[in-house]
């Protein structure tokens, strides 16, 4: 099966499709969940499948992807399911070397230091064909969802790719990636177009591998001031929106709700929610009444409870999650947590949250 045999997948009918219609801005008789990282450390069957093989070893598994994915659906009634996969896949494809070192995390063994170094990276063009493992995950996953709910799509967004990139691993200030921002203004803009060159094809491929969301993760959005933020990420989280929908539309694929997450971009709510895309994802930081306020009626969000919250109690747990609907309101909004579960975290309380979310939404309706 060709995974860029675009749209010449049958896959099996769509049984649950809340989150979707959610994210259309269509009414649903709930308010649909799934949390961000629910394939993760925090469940024991994941250490499990994970133990035996290296992070981008897994990665590069369509079979590992697949079970990594469905692992929470098969204990959660969760509304969606999201690929199981790494925003570094694309810097990989790139031509950057990755290692995901354990305790750690990411780590470039020769991040980009100097202008020049934007010549050692892969014509972008040719990225979407390094990663057909991700396409074959997809296109498996989608499969053995058999149509229970629908698979997301995701991709790191230009500027936080960058950080990466530059920093060379984690970082607590992002000054290097900055410093590129202030002193070579040029390069980075250079840099950015590459990275949303190489994100476009990589989402459509996504989408023609099965696909039925995308979420776009500016997860570094936050060490950006609003006037940097508008100058170096906000153009190119427009540009991919724009240019993936273009490129669906060309290539015969139905369109795909978009989602953009960019965590503790609070600032610039607004212009998020004008950016073309159908979700705004919320971090815990942002009140849910100020942001409906703020984003108006046109656009659906996502979020937004602290993970912490779920070290609560089940009953706490409970509690929060009915204020939060009541603030969000129950038409165009898809529950979530306003950043990734932690590792450490009880999946008894994650089962909790999701449950409390069904439980809740439906009485808010008859009342």
């Amino acid at each position: 099966m060709e995974a860029n045999g675009l749209g010449s997948q049958s896959f099996p009918e769509l049984k649950n499709d809340t989150f979707l219609r959610a994210a259309w801005g269509e009414e649903t008789d709930y308010t649909p969940v799934w949390c961000m990282r629910q394939a993760g450390r925090y469940l024991p069957e994941f250490r499990e499948t994970r133990a035996t093989q290296d992070f981008f070893s897994t990665c590069r598994s369509p079979e590992a992807c697949c079970e990594l994915t469905l692992q929470p659906l098969r204990r959660f009634p969760l509304d969606a399911a999201i690929i199981f996969s790494d925003i570094l896949v694309v810097p990989q494809a790139l031509g950057m070397e990755v290692t995901m070192v354990p305790g750690k995390g990411p780590s470039f063994s020769e991040p980009l230091r100097e202008e020049q170094d934007l010549e050692r990276l892969r014509d972008p063009a040719v990225v979407a064909s390094e990663l057909g493992y991700v396409f074959q995950a997809i296109t498996l996953t989608r499969q053995q969802l058999a149509g229970r709910v629908p698979l997301i799509g995701f991709a790191g967004a230009p500027w936080t790719l960058m950080t990466y990139m530059v920093e060379g691993g984690s970082s607590s200030t992002m000054a290097q990636s900055k410093r590129w921002l202030y002193q070579r203004p040029q390069a980075s803009h250079q840099l950015l177009r590459i990275l949303t060159d190489a994100l476009v094809p990589y989402l459509v491929g996504q989408v023609a591998a099965g696909a039925q969301a995308l979420q776009l993760f500016e997860s570094h959005a936050g060490h950006l001031g609003p006037q940097l933020f508008s100058k170096f990420a906000l153009p190119y989280i427009r540009d991919v929106a724009k240019r993936v929908k273009a490129k669906l539309q060309e290539a015969g694929l139905a369109p795909v709700p978009m989602i953009i997450f960019a965590k503790d971009g609070h600032f610039a709510l607004e212009e998020l929610a004008q950016a073309g895309y159908e979700v705004v994802g919320l971090d815990w930081t942002v009140a849910p009444k100020k942001a409906r306020e703020r984003v108006g009626k046109t656009v659906t969000l996502q979020g937004n409870l602290d993970p912490c919250a779920l070290y609560a109690s089940e009953e706490e747990i409970g509690q929060m999650v009915q204020k939060m609907l009541d603030d969000f309101g129950p038409q165009r909004y898809i529950a979530n947590l306003g950043h990734g579960l932690y590792p450490d975290m009880d999946p008894e309380h994650v089962g909790a949250f999701v449950d409390a979310v069904h439980r809740h939404s439906r009485l808010l309706r008859q009342n």
